[in-house]
């Protein structure tokens, strides 16, 4: 799967150590979210050195939020299959090693990673500080969970494995998603056949996490819908997947009547493509911080995101400012001491929507805004 490539923005010479060309692997499986940001390792090395091959290693089902971007120029698939069956995923290591990379850059630090770098024969790898893997690694980079310039430590942590390039400029802290105008069309056409008023806002909700763990309490969850309708009068696209309807359905029950008229509950999106390009006509995206948020920031809609417990808010609230194009809330914000000693479950019940709805208020004043009268 071959890109197109991309004139530098940077006219600074080239990587020295490996030559003017060289061949670059970036590792970065599992989720969404993850990929999305370490995409930005793959823009940054391919504007300051466009003579370079940066090939990108991903699990299949995340693909999507990459397809189209001009700074890959392919695409290396890890299956599932490579975690159940050694003799495919020695296979695989075998077809890294006679890709014949200069430099990996392993940004997921896993045992899986480790042994594709290691398997690579690169003379340059790059990834994670760690006692145990040290050995692999020509170069190691301490992660933090601080943030030091704003971006998210998420953020700055990916950046951090690639600063030590000669020459390097970041020219890039913000992950994109790359639609094409035909997606775009047939995403309007979807939306114009419903039996809505057009003249309402859209606004996506990211309803159920990835995991019990990161999701907020579905009676909970119905109480922000409830005060969404109320404040803009905004159409609900609620997104998730068709083994999550029992849930989808509860969280529906459990609205007011007024606010399930605003809910299109029978409206899917096909595959993730569309509902990138679905989420893309939306006004904002509001729920559960995870991978439908950072695609969120990534198509720049306003996103505002309830964070899990169990995450550093730190990591992921990426350009949040004063703005409030995106915003974000986390039970630490206002019962610190309990986020510090309480276990998950006691955390969400104490995680109640009233807590932050003057903060949600604000956001959706700035991004949705329709029923001033409600504000």
């Amino acid at each position: 799967m071959k890109r197109t490539r991309i004139d530098s923005e940077s006219k600074s010479s080239p990587l020295g150590w490996v030559g003017e060309a060289p061949r670059i692997l970036v590792i970065q499986q599992k989720m969404i979210g993850d990929v999305l940001v370490s995409s930005l390792i793959c823009e940054n090395l391919k504007r300051n050195y466009p003579n370079s091959e940066v090939h990108y290693l991903i699990n299949r089902f995340t693909i999507p939020v990459v397809e189209n971007n001009p700074y890959i120029d392919e695409i290396i698939v890890f299956e599932d299959l490579y975690r159940s069956n050694k003799i495919e995923f020695f296979n695989f290591l075998k077809k890294i090693k006679k890709s014949n990379y200069d430099i990996v850059i392993d940004a997921y630090g896993k045992l899986e990673s480790n042994l594709i770098t290691s398997s690579s024969g690169a003379k340059t790898k790059i990834s994670w500080e760690k006692s145990y893997t040290k050995f692999i690694y020509s170069t190691t980079v301490k992660p933090s969970n601080i943030s030091n310039d704003g971006y998210g430590s998420a953020i700055e942590n990916r950046i951090n494995l690639i600063k030590g390039f000669r020459d390097l400029k970041i020219l890039s802290y913000q992950p994109k998603i790359y639609l094409t105008e035909n997606e775009l069309i047939i995403a309007e056409k979807k939306i114009n056949e419903l039996d809505i008023d057009k003249r309402l806002p859209l606004v996506m909700i990211s309803a159920l996490g990835s995991h019990v763990n990161k999701t907020y309490p579905i009676s909970y969850m119905a109480e922000v819908l409830d005060f969404i309708v109320l404040k803009t009068s905004a159409i609900l696209f609620l997104n998730y997947i068709p083994s999550q309807k029992k849930e989808i359905e509860k969280l529906y029950n459990l609205c007011q009547e007024k606010t399930k008229k605003h809910i299109q509950l029978n409206f899917y999106s096909e595959n993730l493509r569309e509902f990138l390009a679905i989420l893309k006509s939306c006004k904002a995206i509001i729920g559960n911080e995870g991978g439908s948020i950072n695609m969120g920031k990534a198509l720049n809609i306003p996103t505002f995101s309830i964070f899990s417990p169990q995450i550093k808010k730190e990591g992921w609230n990426s350009f949040e400012d004063e703005n409030l194009e995106h915003s974000s809330t986390h039970i630490d914000d206002y019962r610190p001491e309990k986020a510090k000693n309480d276990p998950l479950n006691e955390l969400y019940k104490e995680f109640k929507p009233r807590l932050f709805l003057q903060q949600l208020k604000l956001f959706l004043f700035k991004n949705v805004n329709l029923n001033r009268k409600e504000f």
